[in-house]
């Protein structure tokens, strides 16, 4: 399987390998033995943070990724990021459900790989984009963000100089050269925040306009 390590290198094949369990169909049915179940979950939150960090994923919609579709729609512009394969296998014609991929979020958020948009946990569903339905997907933590931002401050002897959010994640001076690269633009915030609370950096400016200075 790819790893999230050799995704957000560059280094990962263009084609997501799969795990072997995603061709057997009890993958996708909930298993009624306990620790079954805890491996089953286990493997799910592998296969999400794998597969999410092969795409360069930061969220995902239950409700679009687990709807039935003839057609896999790979519009990286939703939620769910074309992501219409990760609980639907066609060629056994199984599907995870929803309620069942809505469980292995759960599990991966008292795990830290997950967060539900809006806060909470999954039992909330209906909302467009609320509780229930959109999560992060932290193949890498917002802290593990940071220390990657930080890392790239220290090598590149960017301390006390400014420079905008969009520098940051879309600049030529990142391009190749830094893991973060295109990071979405909320996750990018929530990592910085945890550098300004460690008074490693300070955000200023409103919206477009942001810009940040590290120390």
């Amino acid at each position: 399987m790819s790893t999230p390590a050799a995704a957000a290198s560059g280094a990962a094949p263009t084609t997501f390998d799969f795990p072997r369990e995603y061709h057997f169909p009890p993958f996708f049915t909930r298993q009624t033995n306990v620790n079954t179940h805890r491996a089953q979950l286990e493997k799910w939150s592998s296969l999400i943070l794998a597969y999410c960090a092969h795409h360069k994923l930061y969220k995902l919609s239950l409700s679009a990724a687990a709807a039935s579709s003839s057609s896999n729609n790979n519009n990286d512009e939703s939620p769910s990021g074309g992501a219409e394969d990760l609980f639907h296998n066609r060629k056994l014609n199984r599907r995870l459900s929803t309620a069942d991929a809505r469980e292995v979020l759960e599990f991966m958020r008292k795990e830290g790989r997950a967060e539900f948009v809006g806060g909470g946990d999954g039992s909330s569903s209906g909302r467009e984009g609320g509780g229930g339905d959109v999560a992060w997907i932290y193949w890498k933590t917002p802290e593990e963000w940071a220390k990657e931002i930080e890392s790239w401050v220290d090598e590149t002897a960017q301390k006390g100089t400014v420079l905008t959010l969009y520098e940051l994640t879309q600049g030529e001076d990142t391009r190749g050269g830094s893991t973060f690269y295109g990071l979405d633009p909320d996750l990018l915030q929530k990592a910085l925040q945890v550098l300004v609370k460690r008074g490693k950096a300070q955000i200023f400016g409103q919206e477009d306009s942001q810009g940040v200075k590290f120390f």
